[in-house]
This record gives C-alpha cells, sequence and structure tokens, in this order.
C-alpha cells in the first residue's frame, strides 16, 4: 500500500531494519551516508535499491533536513553504483517514488537503478 510521505519516520520499515542488519540484502556498496543492495523483486535485468543512512521518508524530506554532507554523499553514491555496475554507456533509469500518487510502498527514501535492457517510454499512457 502507498505510504504518506508526510508521516514520521516509522523505524520498524524493512529499509531501516536491513540498516541495522536484522534483515539481510545483497549489498553492492556502502559507505557512510549510503547503501546499494539488489532488489528482492527485480523489475529489470539490472535492479539496484540505494537508500540514504538516514531516517528519511522522501526526497522532500531529505532535502530539508539531510546535512550537505550527506546529500553528497547520497548522490555520489548513486552515480558509483551505476559507474561499478558498467551501467553508464548502454544507459540506466533512475526512479523514486514519493507518496501515495507516486506509488512509495517502503517509507524510507530509495532510488531505484534499472537497467540491462531497453526500458521503453518513462510513464505508460
Amino acid at each position: 500500500m502507498p505510504i504518506d510521505p508526510t508521516r514520521p519516520y516509522d523505524d520498524s520499515n524493512i529499509f531501516a531494519r536491513i540498516l541495522r542488519g536484522e534483515i539481510p540484502a545483497n549489498k553492492l556498496y556502502e559507505d557512510e551516508h549510503a547503501l546499494a543492495f539488489h532488489d528482492i523483486n527485480p523489475q529489470a535485468p539490472t535492479h539496484i535499491l540505494v537508500i540514504p543512512k538516514g531516517p528519511y521518508v522522501s526526497w522532500d524530506d531529505f532535502s530539508a533536513r539531510a546535512s550537505d554532507a550527506e546529500i553528497a554523499g547520497f548522490v555520489r553514491a548513486v552515480g558509483q553504483v551505476a559507474r561499478a555496475a558498467g551501467l553508464v554507456a548502454p544507459g540506466y533509469r533512475l526512479l523514486a517514488n514519493i507518496g501515495r500518487d507516486g506509488h512509495q510502498e517502503v517509507p524510507h527514501l530509495h532510488v531505484h537503478i534499472f537497467a540491462g535492457r531497453p526500458l521503453g517510454p518513462m510513464l505508460a499512457r
């Protein structure tokens, strides 16, 4: 069920539990600001999730409350993951679902990296 990004952060969400080590993840990258791992239900041949380590619900929440170092570190992590996975030359798509209309399902900011095949138009018409 899509979530409301204006609600307080819920530290029982699956990504918070992954960050605490309570749930395993197939990690690809980790530093002080971000964690990247394979999606357990991939929607493309390559489907990676990148999450900030701080308790942020949405892009709006992150951009308003995160430190400059957290923001820069997270954005750099997304780029580093894409480069390390060899996605730059063939291309990839970034997607962040926010709120009910954006169909956000986990109340922790996350960016999907999709690649591995032509992805078609951005939105179904």
